[in-house]
C-alpha cells in the first residue's frame, strides 16, 4: 500500500478587481463568503459557487476609500468587515447593505493593517506613521502605542487561551515583532530574530503560534505563550503573506517566486504552487501577496499582482 499524499490543484479564478489583490478574508460563519481588498480602492464580497467555469461571483463592491485598500478583516459573524487604507483611515462596513458605518480617523500616514478583538470590542490598527492604535467600535482612539522606529506593517489582535490575556502582535520595517498588552496598553515583549523588514504576520487557528516573515526570507514561528521561536525555515525569498491551515500542520507563505506550502511537523517545504502565466517575462510574472484558507481547510485563496484571485483545492493521491 502506497501512502496517500495531499497536494493542491488550481481550481478556478475570481476576476473583478482592477488592481493588486492586497488582502483576503474568510470566516466559518459563512463558508461561501470571501472578502477581498485591492489597490483599486475597493473591497469586493464574493459568493463562492465552487463551479469550475466560474468559481465565485462578485456580490457587492464597497467604495468609499480614496486610496489603496491594504488590509481587510472580517468579523466572526461575517456581518461586518474592517478595511485599512493608504488614505490614512480604517472603515467599518456592513456587508448586508454595503454601507460604511464608521470611519476611524487619526493615523498620520497610510494604514497598513487592521485587526479586531471580539471579546474586548477593540479595533487595532498599524500604520506607516510608526504607531499602533487601539480604538473602540465607535471610532474613538483609546490609545496610541509607540515603540516601533519604522513603518508598522502588520498587526493582529489575539486573546491567549492559556491566560485569557488580550495581546496585539505587531511587525515592523524596524525588524522587530512586538507583543502589546491590550489591558495595560504597554509593550509586553519584543521578538528579535529577523534581519530585515517584516511584511507578514499570521496567528495559528488555535492561537498558540505566530508566524512572521519578510524581506530576509526567514519563516519564523513563535510560541505565543512562551514568546520563543519554535520553527525557523529559510526559504530565501521575500515573504508577503502567511496563512495557517485550519486543519493541517501547514503554514502557507506567499513569496516573490511562488506559494510555498510548509509542513510544520518536519519543517520542510512540501509543495510550491506556481500557475502558468501566459505572455509574461520571467521577471515580470505576477506573484501572490495575499492568502486565506476556506473554513474547512480544503481551499486556499491567493490574491495576485495581476488583479486575479486564484483558488487552489487540496486533493489526495493514493
Amino acid at each position: 500500500m502506497s501512502e496517500s499524499r495531499e497536494f493542491l490543484v488550481l481550481r478556478g479564478t475570481l476576476e473583478g478587481h482592477n488592481g493588486w489583490v492586497t488582502s483576503l478574508a474568510t470566516s466559518q460563519a459563512q463558508p461561501n463568503l470571501l472578502v477581498s481588498a485591492s489597490r483599486d480602492k475597493t473591497l469586493i464580497t464574493w459568493q463562492l459557487t465552487g463551479d469550475d467555469q466560474q468559481y465565485g461571483v462578485p456580490v457587492k463592491s464597497f467604495k468609499g476609500h480614496n486610496h489603496i485598500v491594504e488590509d481587510v478583516f472580517l468579523t466572526a459573524d461575517s456581518n461586518y468587515a474592517f478595511s485599512a487604507s493608504w488614505d490614512k483611515t480604517v472603515k467599518l462596513w456592513s456587508l448586508a447593505t454595503g454601507e460604511c458605518t464608521t470611519t476611524f480617523v487619526g493615523h498620520k500616514s497610510d494604514v497598513l493593517s487592521v485587526s479586531f478583538n471580539e471579546a474586548l470590542n477593540q479595533v487595532v490598527t498599524a500604520s506607516r506613521d510608526k504607531t499602533v492604535k487601539v480604538w473602540n467600535i465607535q471610532g474613538e482612539c483609546l490609545v496610541t502605542l509607540m515603540g516601533h522606529s519604522d513603518w508598522v506593517t502588520s498587526v493582529k489582535a489575539v486573546t491567549l487561551g492559556s491566560t485569557g490575556q488580550p495581546l496585539a502582535v505587531s511587525a515592523s520595517a524596524d525588524k522587530l515583532v512586538k507583543f502589546w498588552d491590550l489591558q495595560e496598553f504597554q509593550i509586553d515583549s519584543d521578538l528579535i530574530g529577523h534581519n530585515n523588514y517584516i511584511n507578514a504576520v499570521a496567528i495559528s487557528p488555535d492561537v498558540t503560534l505566530v508566524a512572521t516573515g519578510g524581506k530576509d526570507g526567514h519563516v519564523m514561528v513563535w510560541s505565543l505563550a512562551e514568546k520563543t521561536p519554535v520553527v525557523n525555515i529559510d526559504i530565501k525569498d521575500e515573504i508577503f503573506a502567511f496563512a495557517f491551515s485550519p486543519n493541517r500542520y501547514w503554514l502557507v507563505a506567499a513569496t516573490a517566486s511562488g506559494i510555498q506550502i510548509l509542513d510544520l511537523h518536519n519543517n520542510t517545504v512540501v509543495e510550491e504552487l506556481k500557475p502558468e502565466f501566459a505572455g509574461y517575462t520571467k521577471a515580470a510574472e505576477p506573484h501572490a501577496i495575499s492568502l486565506a484558507w476556506s473554513a474547512d481547510g480544503q481551499n486556499l485563496f491567493a490574491g495576485y499582482t495581476d488583479n486575479v484571485i486564484r483558488v487552489w483545492q487540496v486533493m489526495t493521491s493514493n
